[in-house]
């Protein structure tokens, strides 16, 4: 009796919901000793009347193959290399910091630092995304990352991440602590 009610429920029903409430009830009534073998073949008519309904829908979430949610990069290419290495070299070349510490960088990494020390000189901290930087630069974005983190280990600056649960991050700001680049930067 119990058992014939409860396939006709399964084939009444509409949504999802209702087949996980049925579902609940006849595991119910399996626990409390009503129905015995019969729980089984509800089962399974209620899976299949639940791919019945979901139909050609695909859950939500990361595509297999992808490690996230966001749409991959896009490599970054500069529309004319030879304006982008001009770019590079003059950055670097007009001082961008004290040639003491200048000397621990390469030419790449200085036009980097000088874009960073521009920001600071204009609002007290850089926070450009790494896109961006390496941009204006005139380098690829792994060489800007790694000038950056370069002279953090060496404690010209400093990096404050700024994390967002289940969204994009938001940049990250980057502050100069070390005295002589920020005296540097005073002077101009």
């Amino acid at each position: 009796m119990f058992a014939d009610t409860m396939s006709a429920a399964i084939d009444a029903a509409r949504t999802l919901t209702q087949l996980d409430h049925l579902s609940r009830d006849i595991w119910k009534a399996w626990g409390s000793g009503q129905i015995a073998d019969e729980a089984q073949l509800l089962a399974m008519q209620l899976e299949a009347r639940r791919k019945a309904l979901r139909g050609d829908l695909v859950p939500v979430g990361i595509p297999p193959g992808r490690p996230s949610i966001f749409p991959p990069r896009r490599p970054q290419r500069a529309p004319v290399r030879a304006v982008a290495i001009a770019r590079r070299r003059h950055l670097a070349a007009s001082g961008p910091m004290p040639p003491a510490l200048a000397s621990r960088f390469t030419t790449g990494e200085l036009a980097v630092l000088r874009v960073v020390g521009d920001e600071v000189r204009a609002g007290g901290q850089c926070a450009l995304c790494i896109d961006a930087i390496a941009a204006r630069a005139g380098v690829c974005r792994r060489l800007a990352q790694n000038a950056i983190r370069q002279a953090a280990r060496l404690g010209l600056l400093t990096i404050q991440e700024r994390r967002r649960e289940g969204q994009k991050n938001l940049s990250n700001v980057l502050r100069v602590v070390s005295r002589e680049w920020l005296s540097w930067l005073r002077i101009g």
